[in-house]
């Protein structure tokens, strides 16, 4: 796999633009801590909240129905499964939403260092000729 170097003296992958240094790891394509922080915070209020309202819209009609009794009662059931599945989505959205954002953020850097390709060329090429 041979790479390429570019003027910062960074050593890149030719087919994916990734890093093929130790120290190119912590580079400028990273999202800063406090980005990726709060993404995750975000993403973990966005994904409890929803799956919340999301468990007791569906959850609750379904206890009423089977079960008789006071409403506390209906609340009391319900809650565990609703605060488990709350949870894992919560997580799930915690985690996922600053790994998209990494994704974004590499993709775009890749896209900005990686050189034109032959293809690119073509396409520039045929583009600028008027028939």
């Amino acid at each position: 796999m041979a790479g390429t170097n570019h003027s910062d003296g960074s050593i890149r992958c030719h087919h994916c633009a990734g890093p093929l240094s130790k120290n190119m790891e912590t580079s400028n394509w990273n999202i800063p801590p406090l980005v990726r922080d709060s993404f995750s915070m975000i993403g973990s209020a966005v994904g409890g909240t929803t799956s919340a309202f999301y468990g007791f819209n569906h959850v609750m009609p379904v206890v009423r129905k089977n079960v008789k009794g006071p409403m506390w009662l209906h609340f009391l059931i319900a809650t565990p499964p609703v605060m488990v599945f709350s949870s894992a989505c919560a997580g799930l959205a915690g985690g996922a939403v600053p790994a998209f954002a990494q994704l974004i953020s590499s993709s775009y850097h890749a896209s900005l260092s990686s050189p034109p390709s032959e293809d690119d060329k073509i396409q520039k090429s045929r583009a600028s000729t008027t028939l």
